[in-house]
């Protein structure tokens, strides 16, 4: 019976590898999302009404996160700070996976879609939602006439 030098479809591994690397080199902000893996973890969607941002950023101080719109361009920044216990002779760390210290994340807008007045923000639970209100299209109406 013939087996694999390999465990897996070595093609499979390349393709996966290959779609790994365009993802950590792609530094094209864009409403579709850029920086896979980056802090904090983003979610966009839209409704006719809105662009709607979810950040997933948990264990922040509402006050240390920044948000703002500037020509099409949100931008999401912040701090947070490590919380590690002291090492002394009892304590040691042996693996430290939370993200701390500074943050940006950029994403870039449809800037005739939306309504730079209407933005609004809200964190709860660890996640930062952020609703961007979409203009208003002309809508076709009867005119009277007097």
């Amino acid at each position: 019976m013939y087996r694999s030098m390999f465990p897996r479809d070595i093609f499979a591994e390349f393709d996966r590898l290959q779609r790994d690397l365009q993802q950590a080199l792609d530094t094209n902000p864009s409403i579709r999302g850029a920086g896979y893996g980056a802090f904090p973890a983003l979610n966009i969607g839209g409704t006719p009404q809105s662009v709607e941002l979810y950040a997933f950023a948990p264990g922040l101080d509402p006050n240390s996160i920044d948000v703002h719109l500037d020509r099409g361009v949100l931008t999401i920044s912040g701090e947070r700070a490590a919380e590690l216990p002291k090492e002394d002779e009892k304590t040691s760390v042996h693996i430290n996976e939370r993200f701390a210290g500074r943050f940006r994340r950029v994403v870039s807008l449809p800037d005739d879609d939306i309504n730079p007045s209407g933005v609004s923000a809200t964190y709860r639970d660890g996640v930062l939602h952020v609703s961007v209100k979409r203009r208003q299209a002309p809508q076709p109406r009867r005119i009277a006439i007097q």
